[in-house]
């Protein structure tokens, strides 16, 4: 996928912890782990060349302290050769941006629906919606900016505060559901690509059916199979006949 995409000309690649939904099948993003995203980032980082690759710091891995978080986005940075971190939250991490950008380990922030937060918000319903979230997202993508962030992703917000909070900072804005005036845009790969039937949020648009493309090859292979139609070389080993590929 990854070899497709840089191929393709993308700018940037994410590997977010959203892989806990459409690799591991989670309900949520928490359960993923440092090690996991570590594991997923080095298969990525074998077929990225030229785009920027940030990887996502899963839940709880930058929250207890200054030390751990250092150490965890160093582990992220030195075992898959990425060339950034990304953080979902505004003021409470500030502190943390702006240490790791001291030591020269580039962040991405994430503002507005933030996953790892599910568990306070309560459903993914859009953020920003009344006039104090809204004003705290803006507050928020100043203070970041200000911490150091290279750019911030607003996830699920009015794209009329979206356009607000991009004309209001230097550094560049990444759209995923927050309207068309932001510097970029960004989708999970599986979700535009149809391959998640069960989740079909608004702002996706399914660039192909691959879910329905991927049945339909399997049933095809079953049935050829089945009715001795498969283009499968046939090998006697021991007086009995073997299908080889």
């Amino acid at each position: 996928m990854a070899r497709y995409l840089e191929e393709a000309g993308i700018d940037i690649i994410l590997v977010g912890d959203s892989l806990g939904n459409v690799v591991q099948g989670n309900p949520t993003t928490l359960a993923v782990t440092l090690d996991e995203m570590i594991y997923h980032a080095k298969i990525v980082k074998k077929a990225v060349k030229t785009a920027l690759m940030v990887v996502d710091l899963p839940f709880m891995a930058y929250h207890v302290d200054l030390q751990e978080a250092v150490r965890n986005c160093g582990r992220v940075m030195k075992e898959t050769g990425c060339d950034a971190v990304k953080l979902e939250g505004g003021e409470r991490i500030a502190e943390t941006v702006k240490h790791l950008v001291k030591i020269g380990i580039p962040v991405m922030g994430h503002l507005g629906l933030t996953p790892q937060s599910i568990n306070i918000f309560g459903t993914y319903v859009t953020r920003g919606t009344d006039k104090k979230e809204a004003a705290q997202i803006q507050k928020d993508a100043k203070i970041l900016e200000n911490a150091g962030c290279f750019a911030i992703v607003l996830e699920k917000i009015p794209a009329s505060l979206a356009k607000k909070v991009s004309a209001s900072i230097k550094i560049p804005t990444i759209g995923i559901g927050a309207g068309l005036d932001c510097d970029g845009q960004i989708l999970v790969t599986y979700d535009m690509l149809g391959l998640t039937e069960e989740f079909n949020p608004r702002f996706v648009r399914k660039y192909l059916n691959l879910a329905q493309e991927i049945k339909g090859a399997f049933s095809n292979y079953i049935d050829n199979v089945k009715h001795k139609n498969s283009p499968l070389k046939m090998k006697a080993i021991n007086g009995k006949k073997i299908q080889l590929a």
